[in-house]
């Protein structure tokens, strides 16, 4: 039996759905594929303390939750870096489930089911009820999962975790939804930690995270691969349009000031873009990217290289 409804009837069923949705004390919401808020239901406002026309970005949503020390129940020493994390592996899946405790007690179930075009629906229901050792027991492998995906100091997805995701973007039609992969580095970031202290060179790379996961789509990958290189994937993205947004970002890590005590400190970053080409292996995108990249050093470094 096919599960496609016939188009006459969704004008009928619309209002039902939509009334179910508001009703029930689950809470449902809607994201847009730059993560911004569209709809929620009144149980999902009320967790997270919105207003009935509050449509912000999930990271300014959770960041005023911690600010206010609601809803979702966070144990770091570093929020931002915690965030970062979070986002970078937020909607890389058609469908993932995850636990929370609540600030008030309670305890969570969230999945997430992404569209084809971005687009997150989020449904929570409350599954206090289970068992304390069960509680812990989940929340000890979810914490493992994320270790695993995730890179110790800057948050963002590791080395394992973005040449896997990459190997499956590599599984699409590149010639109706072109594919474009980078490979960054921080310029002269040995010089940082030579005269500023590895302490100092660590806040760049945080910063430089933050910056990067703050710039991309839900779709878009990335992740710190080793010392100060960085990779990015840009699904649907031909190399005009990849440039245009790589270029953007290397204009907001210009004007970036990381350090405290430091207002005078900027640095950047040199980047090698390649749009991928039908058949071509990890180890082959790979190799293209950072040839263009050590043109882009070579040629002055702070700046975009592509190649064909």
């Amino acid at each position: 039996m096919s599960a496609t409804l016939p188009t006459e009837l969704l004008p009928h069923l619309l209002p039902h759905v939509l009334a179910l949705f508001t009703g029930t004390p689950c809470v449902v919401a809607l994201f847009d594929e730059r993560d911004v808020l569209r709809w929620a239901n009144p149980a999902f406002r009320a967790l997270f303390g919105l207003g009935a026309d509050a449509q912000p970005s999930w990271m300014d949503m959770m960041r005023a939750n911690h600010r206010q020390n609601q809803a979702t129940a966070v144990q770091t020493d570093d929020f931002e870096n915690w965030l970062v994390s979070a986002a970078s592996r937020r909607g890389k899946q058609a469908f993932r489930k995850i636990e929370a405790d609540l600030v008030d007690g309670r305890w969570m179930l969230m999945t997430e089911t992404v569209g084809a075009d971005g687009w997150m629906l989020c449904f929570g229901t409350d599954i206090t009820d289970l068992g304390q050792d069960q509680r812990q027991l989940r929340a000890a492998h979810d914490l493992a999962v994320r270790a695993s995906q995730s890179d110790a100091l800057t948050g963002i997805g590791n080395r394992a975790f973005v040449l896997a995701r990459l190997q499956g973007l590599l599984a699409v039609d590149l010639a109706t939804q072109p594919l474009c992969v980078g490979l960054a580095d921080l310029d002269h970031f040995k010089r940082i930690n030579d005269q500023r202290g590895h302490l100092a060179g660590d806040q760049v790379l945080c910063d430089f995270a933050q910056l990067l996961q703050g710039h991309l789509r839900r779709s878009d990958v990335c992740g710190r691969i080793g010392g100060e290189e960085f990779l990015i994937a840009l699904p649907d993205t031909p190399l005009a349009a990849g440039r245009e947004r790589v270029e953007r970002l290397l204009e907001m890590v210009r004007q970036s000031r990381p350090l405290e005590g430091a207002p005078g400190f900027g640095y950047s970053g040199s980047c090698g873009l390649v749009q991928v080409r039908p058949g071509e292996s990890v180890n082959a995108v790979l190799g293209r990217a950072d040839a263009a990249m050590y043109d882009a050093k070579r040629t002055g470094r702070d700046r975009v290289c592509t190649a064909d």
